[in-house]
């Protein structure tokens, strides 16, 4: 594995690229928290960049399954460069629209960017086998540049200017886009003018989803760890706020993030494919038990336990809904449906955040925890009946 190239290139790549993100995130919050007081008004702004990215996956998913990836890759990194140029012209002018500016074509770069790479990946994998590894791994270092470029970020700030925080994200998305030159992909050639609009369709993702019913299930059951990452950063302040203690709040993202770790590099060692839809269900009714156990989120140890388990549990549970995604769904289809499945848990994440500060505020963490851990189960119920009644339907009972 470490004898291809591609794979170190997307890797070394994705670290650096991840080290830019995450400066950039923190760059818009000290700028938002400086300049908008409104805590709305943010959410507005955020939500900005979202709505661009969801409104643009389709068109982003025909073209990764038309034209050349890695040239995606490139025009994608070209714009990920540029959008930085708009938030350095905000920082000079202070400049609340320039920001926006930022905010939505850095999310539409990204649009093209993530689904590119997920195609990418069983193109330069040699051999099936290793997917399961490789995808750990890619999970792994996204963890690592998150970790590295927060702390790195938050370094900068306390001793430079904000403009070097951008300055830095330019620097690491250059040589991204450097990167992506060395790597070969080996694609099969196609007469693009014989892609009709008709043939390039969106929507004929759909009939696939619902025509392999493993791939189905592993979607739909992707929406009951996003039930908990959601309303991460709520539920943590939270219990911090149930416990009279800010420290926990550290404790609470260090646990997952390391229990994060450990399961993605535990589960290439105890997961077969022939298992991967029994692991898949169980990994679910963990994540949906470590929701119910935070009713007693007053227990300090409980809450631990249960973000630990939570962190093992999605560590393991991603990079394997990763691999289901790319051996099963036909290559063809590839660019629209990680379009498809970014836009969908882009939207889930929306909706979730904004269920959980409601709930939040009317019920409270106990019956939000106990509502959601609920509803997980329900959704793994439902997949369980769907696809016994698939094999009946099948059998022609």
């Amino acid at each position: 594995m470490w004898k291809n190239k591609n794979i170190i290139l997307i890797f070394v790549g994705e670290f650096i690229a991840g080290i830019g993100l995450w400066l950039g995130i923190i760059g818009n919050l000290e700028f938002m928290q400086k300049h908008v007081p409104s805590d709305f008004v943010k959410s507005l702004i955020l939500f900005s960049g979202l709505l661009a990215s969801v409104i643009v996956s389709p068109i982003a998913g025909k073209w990764i399954d038309t034209y050349a990836k890695k040239r995606i890759l490139l025009y994608a990194g070209i714009g990920r460069v540029c959008s930085v140029i708009f938030m350095l012209f905000a920082l000079k002018y202070e400049s609340i629209f320039l920001m926006i500016c930022f905010m939505i074509s850095i999310q539409v770069a990204a649009a093209f960017y993530f689904p590119t790479l997920q195609a990418i990946i069983p193109l330069v994998v040699r051999d099936e086998e290793q997917l399961m590894t490789i995808n750990g791994m890619h999970m792994n270092i996204s963890a690592l540049s998150r970790i590295s470029g927060t702390a790195f970020g938050g370094a900068l700030l306390m001793i430079t200017s904000l403009q070097t925080l951008y300055i830095g994200a330019i620097v690491a998305y250059s040589l991204l886009f450097l990167l992506t030159f060395f790597i070969d992909i080996k694609e099969e050639k196609r007469d693009i003018s014989s892609y009709t609009k008709e043939k390039q369709r969106f929507t004929d993702i759909f009939p696939i989803i619902r025509g392999l019913p493993v791939v189905y299930t592993a979607v739909v059951l992707t929406i009951v760890p996003q039930l908990f990452i959601g309303g991460f950063n709520l539920m943590v302040i939270n219990i911090s706020e149930l416990q009279n203690d800010p420290s926990i709040k550290g404790w609470l993202y260090t646990i997952e993030g390391v229990g994060f770790l450990f399961g993605a590099f535990l589960i290439k060692y105890i997961a077969r494919e022939q298992t991967y839809v029994k692991w898949m269900y169980g990994l679910t009714c963990f994540i949906a038990f470590t929701q119910l156990s935070l009713y007693f989120a007053h227990v300090k140890w409980v809450s631990l336990v249960s973000f630990g388990l939570f962190g093992i549990c999605v560590g393991c549970f991603f990079p394997m809904i990763a691999t289901i995604f790319q051996t099963n769904v036909p290559k063809l289809y590839h660019g629209r449906f990680f379009s498809f499945k970014n836009m969908f848990d882009r939207v889930t994440f929306q909706v979730v955040l904004l269920a959980s500060g409601f709930l939040l505020d009317t019920i409270g963490l106990e019956h939000m925890v106990v509502l959601f851990g609920l509803l997980s189960f329900a959704l793994v119920m439902y997949t369980m009946f769907r696809k016994k009644e698939s094999m009946l339907k099948g059998e022609g009972v």
